[in-house]
């Protein structure tokens, strides 16, 4: 049985960081592109970030710069570094896992944690 376990949320103001992790089980890791998608109220969950097995990462232009996307295949753990947070990044963070190549859309990957929130002061 999959799971994909989310941590790392929280409240911070407006240009603080945080960093967000999730934990993998009953799956290949090292064989899954893993990704990042947010949800916030009232809106469509949106793709963040993606890296594949070998390390490649790809983002929404407009997360460029600000988060950082990494994963431990050791540890079957993918990471969100959030830096420079602004109110409009509130929202629940979702991680999702696909066997194969990366993709952008929701549809495509499989597998999905329950998120967690992430909440930004201004």
């Amino acid at each position: 049985q999959v799971q994909l376990v989310e941590s790392g949320g929280g409240l911070v103001e407006a240009g603080g960081s945080l960093r967000l992790s999730c934990a993998a089980s009953g799956l290949t890791f090292s064989m899954y592109a893993m990704a990042w998608f947010r949800q916030a109220p009232g809106k469509e969950r949106e793709f963040v970030s993606a890296i594949r097995s070998g390390g490649y990462t790809y983002y929404a232009d407009s997360k460029k710069g600000r988060f950082t996307i990494s994963r431990d295949n050791a540890k079957n753990t993918v990471y969100l570094q959030l830096n420079s947070l602004k109110p409009e990044d509130t929202a629940v963070y979702y991680c999702a896992g696909r066997n194969g190549n990366f993709a952008t859309t929701r549809e495509a990957y499989a597998y999905w944690g329950q998120g967690t929130q992430v909440t930004v002061s201004s």
